[in-house]
């Protein structure tokens, strides 16, 4: 059942009667005055939802009646009646935004029923279509002013809003400066206010600094006399400014309009708070935005210092266990340089000692060249990278030592494997670090097997030892930063891998049940060069 609130007036006490008994029947809540102020009186008390309103009245018009009401009530619906329908009084009544007109006298109870309903859904309508008017900027705006989080570009897109949106060419935006213990512009379009700027402590700004509260002064009014001869020295119609509240240091945010424009508003003024609000929110948003970046750049920098750590321990590893892998080469071409300058040595044997010479050095160059690859700070931007090719470098620089210890690596490696998008060296690092806690398991010799394949549109790399794996109380922390289970190690090899390995966007985990030795496991993703 319908419960809008109508208020009917006609100077004529049985049409006003009959109009509310018409009403009542439809289950409308209806008053009816045939006194023109009696019901001015219950309008300033009332919500209405609809007036209905006789157009010719001695006392006072229903066009007046309308305008005094929608003073106290805008958004009411207001439906018109009269005897004398003209096009005059059809205009002026659609000047008036009236949402309805019905002829007296009525021919049935429906008709006026369904003026009723008719006006009431078309002022619904226009009701809704102003709100959406009044709100689709206020919802580009926060888009805009949420979506940028740097603080300088923020400014200019708040005071480009400020100055678009009220149009006003003077707008600006102060903040509290801790060294000099005063208010310092920041930034600003158009002039900026001379007293602000000649003596800061005793203009508009620093008053809503002080207080707390925005300002809003006309030269003409409304505004303190003080505040309005200031407006009239300076050539401003009106200023309105507003403090910055949520930020952490004091702000606030003015606009101004020139002498020769328009004063502002109360819509201006109701348009300002919202943008001052709006940029509160946007500038704390911007430095949680800043803080969080300086967070994840403190995490990456940490990360970096883990991974460099990590890289010099194990480049100590691999110094260590090759160092007779340049020593023998050394030695030999030693001997053979010793040899080759005895006296009475023919050409032809002195030829077949320098170039055994030449071999062991180059045998020497090609270790050495294998631990600059490794070691050299490499680039940090990913590039297509071919897993099964990188892996076999890695098992080539290690197999001196793999050898020494009578570990014998087997591999498996799918023939079509894709590229992934990666940091080859910090992959290898990984393999590096894999192979080597194999090693380490390994004291008295194994196998090791590493394959790799493709699972849907990601590449699987398992490492398989035949070590004696890993305890069952270590295999929830092995890869917490400086857990480690070896004499002498560091903590940080398989947590670095494991971080690796996280970012570029694949996994590292132990895999349990794959035989009586230790089963790690990489998954990386299949990305082009474009990261799709």
């Amino acid at each position: 059942m319908t419960t809008a609130h109508v208020l009917v007036i006609d100077d004529e006490p049985g049409i006003a009667k009959l109009c509310e008994r018409l009403l009542k029947r439809y289950g409308y809540h209806v008053v009816s005055f045939s006194d023109p102020h009696q019901a001015l009186e219950y309008v300033e008390q009332n919500a209405i939802d609809l007036l209905l309103v006789d157009i010719r009245m001695p006392e006072i018009s229903g066009f007046d009646m309308i305008t005094r009401t929608r003073q106290h009530q805008p958004e009411s619906a207001v439906l018109v009646m009269t005897g004398f329908g003209t096009v005059e009084m059809a205009i002026q009544a659609l000047r008036q935004g009236v949402d309805g007109l019905i002829l007296k006298p009525f021919e049935a109870g429906e008709e006026l029923v369904q003026a009723v309903e008719q006006a009431l859904r078309d002022s619904q309508k226009k009701r809704d279509v102003a709100r959406m008017q009044a709100l689709r900027p206020l919802f580009d705006i926060t888009q805009s002013l949420l979506a940028e989080t740097r603080p300088d570009r923020l400014l200019d897109l708040v005071l480009h809003a400020v100055s678009g949106h009220l149009h006003c060419e003077q707008t600006g935006f102060y903040q509290f400066d801790e060294a000099e213990a005063d208010l310092r512009l920041v930034s600003s379009r158009g002039k900026p206010l001379a007293t602000e700027k000649d003596d800061p402590g005793h203009g508009i700004i620093a008053r809503a600094d002080e207080e707390g509260v925005p300002l809003w002064v006309n030269a003409a009014g409304p505004g303190e006399p003080q505040l309005q001869k200031m407006l009239a020295a300076q050539a401003l119609a009106s200023v309105m400014v507003a403090p910055i509240t949520p930020m952490n240091v004091r702000s606030v945010l003015y606009a101004a309009r020139a002498a020769a424009e328009i004063p502002f508003r109360e819509a201006d003024w109701e348009m300002f708070l919202l943008l001052s609000r709006q940029t509160a929110i946007a500038m704390e948003n911007a430095r949680l935005y800043a803080e969080l970046r300086d967070y994840v750049q403190r995490v990456e920098d940490s990360q970096q210092a883990l991974v460099r750590a990590e890289k010099m321990a194990t480049a100590g590893r691999l110094t260590a266990s090759i160092a007779h892998e340049i020593n023998n080469p050394l030695q030999a071409v030693q001997n053979c340089l010793h040899l080759a300058m005895r006296e009475g040595m023919s050409p032809e044997k002195q030829q077949e000692y320098l170039t055994l010479a030449r071999t062991e050095l180059d045998r020497l160059m090609k270790t050495v060249q294998r631990m600059l690859d490794f070691y050299r700070p490499g680039g940090v931007d990913p590039q297509p990278t071919d897993v099964a090719d990188l892996m076999r470098h890695v098992i080539d620089l290690l197999s001196p030592q793999i050898k020494g210890r009578e570990i014998r690596v087997t591999t498996g490696f799918s023939s079509k494997l894709p590229r992934v998008l990666a940091v080859s060296s910090q992959l290898q690092q990984v393999f590096i670090n894999l192979i080597l806690n194999a090693y380490d398991a390994m004291p008295e010799g194994g196998e090791l097997r590493i394959t790799a394949r493709l699972v849907k549109d990601m590449i699987e790399i398992i490492f398989q030892d035949s070590g004696p794996g890993v305890l069952m109380e270590n295999r929830s922390k092995i890869f917490e930063p400086f857990v480690s289970t070896k004499e002498g190690g560091t903590g940080l090899g398989l947590s670095v891998s494991y971080g690796i390995v996280a970012a570029h966007g694949g996994s590292l985990d132990l895999v349990h049940g794959r035989g009586p030795g230790a089963c790690f496991r990489i998954v990386l993703p299949v990305k082009d060069e474009k990261g799709s």
